[in-house]
């Protein structure tokens, strides 16, 4: 399958970064044609700007322009994974931004026809959805205040997926007081269900 793999963490000697290392290995072995974007080592500009936001729905071309790369991989993948940290219950402004600037419309939706309607989706080809974060609170709270980063990739952007895509989810809880053993068996983990795709 091929795959787009998505990394956003400050560190590379962050538990994340072992988590994308781990992940990238454990799919290629298994056989997967990949491509990775680790969002902060490439430097990429999270920003939408005032000149971007005005031209945001006629002038498209001139935002795919800054970063063809990026949008011509979620074009060509049929499968996404995002592995981040959760901050503030969401992703960090660096994936928040990537996604701002590179689903744009026209790439991964068109703009609703009509009031009370949602967009229309244009990523039928994305087949497998793969979110693998962590989060320092525990998971009785994150689930009380109804999981926000969970929602916004399986609610909010699951629909612009094929309809049948698989999702899947992993999130470490507590992280700020996990251990070497709970670490290495949520790693252990991840290896064992990417290694099943």
């Amino acid at each position: 399958m091929r795959l787009l793999v998505v990394f956003s963490h400050p560190s590379l000697d962050s538990y994340g970064a072992a988590i994308y290392e781990t992940a990238c290995r454990t799919l290629r072995a298994a056989g997967h044609d990949l491509r990775c974007h680790d969002l902060y080592r490439e430097g990429f500009n999270p920003v939408l700007s005032a000149e971007e936001w005005s031209g945001y729905l006629d002038k498209t071309d001139e935002i795919i322009a800054k970063h063809p790369d990026h949008v011509a991989d979620v074009q060509w993948a049929e499968g996404l994974v995002v592995i981040y940290p959760t901050w503030y219950y969401g992703a960090p402004a660096m994936l928040k931004g990537w996604l701002e600037r590179v689903w744009l419309p026209g790439i991964t939706f068109e703009i609703s026809d009509s009031k009370q309607r949602r967009p229309k989706p244009k990523m039928s080809h994305i087949r497998l959805f793969v979110g693998i974060t962590t989060s320092g609170s525990p998971r009785w709270w994150i689930k009380l205040i109804r999981d926000p980063g969970l929602s916004l990739w399986t609610r909010g952007l699951r629909v612009l997926f094929n309809r049948r895509c698989k999702t899947i989810w992993h999130q470490l809880y507590n992280m700020n007081h996990t251990t070497d053993s709970d670490r290495a068996a949520f790693l252990t983990k991840i290896e064992r269900r990417l290694a099943r795709l």
